[in-house]
């Protein structure tokens, strides 16, 4: 029996292009989730795997579909074999089910982490020239250097709490404190 998995990380995102390819390949039984292909924790796939029996192929759109890491691919695929079960993916027209099936899909499987390896590497080259070029990333501080002089200058004042100074700052007091560590008791010593 072949089995499909189909997998989309967002709820923005359908199923339907890998359901349809999946039918057509002749998936029985289909097993769909919305998860991000990193999460270990993919009820539909355990699900899928724990429903195969020897003899079956568990069939996807596309290996990343399957998996994110090429380990994680290899030792799903591996513990198919293990248990009589084949592998197929659509898009790399691989079958595990042949000798030349098992070599294709490492070789897919390493280039598919080269790609995702060489994409992190030229975001990380990005965000570097970007920092050198003065371009700030992240989260906007929640304080600026008046606002966290301001709330100095308050914090002195006994008369006034700190969920006062920190709505008058518009933060919570946990943010307050972040900027300004030991509060009121720093400053009144």
């Amino acid at each position: 029996m072949k089995v499909g998995y189909a997998r989309v990380s967002t709820n923005q995102q359908d199923t339907a292009l890998q359901t349809d390819a999946l039918e057509a390949a002749g998936c029985e039984k289909l097993f769909e989730e919305t998860a991000s292909g990193a999460q270990k924790d993919r009820p539909a796939l355990v699900s899928a795997l724990n429903f195969m029996r020897e003899g079956d192929t568990l069939v996807v759109w596309k290996l990343d579909r399957l998996a994110r890491s090429t380990r994680q691919l290899i030792e799903t695929v591996e513990d198919l074999e293990h248990r009589g079960i084949g592998f197929q993916s659509l898009k790399e027209n691989i079958d595990t089910t042949s000798p030349g099936g098992r070599l294709i899909f490492h070789v897919f499987a390493a280039l598919a982490e080269f790609e995702r390896d060489m994409i992190r590497e030229r975001t990380k080259a990005g965000l570097e020239s970007a920092r050198k070029r003065g371009a700030v990333s992240g989260r906007p501080k929640a304080m600026d250097d008046g606002s966290i002089a301001m709330a100095r200058a308050m914090m002195a004042d006994p008369t006034i709490s700190v969920a006062a100074i920190a709505s008058k700052c518009g933060v919570s007091a946990a943010t307050l404190y972040r900027y300004l560590p030991g509060g009121k008791a720093t400053l009144t010593k």
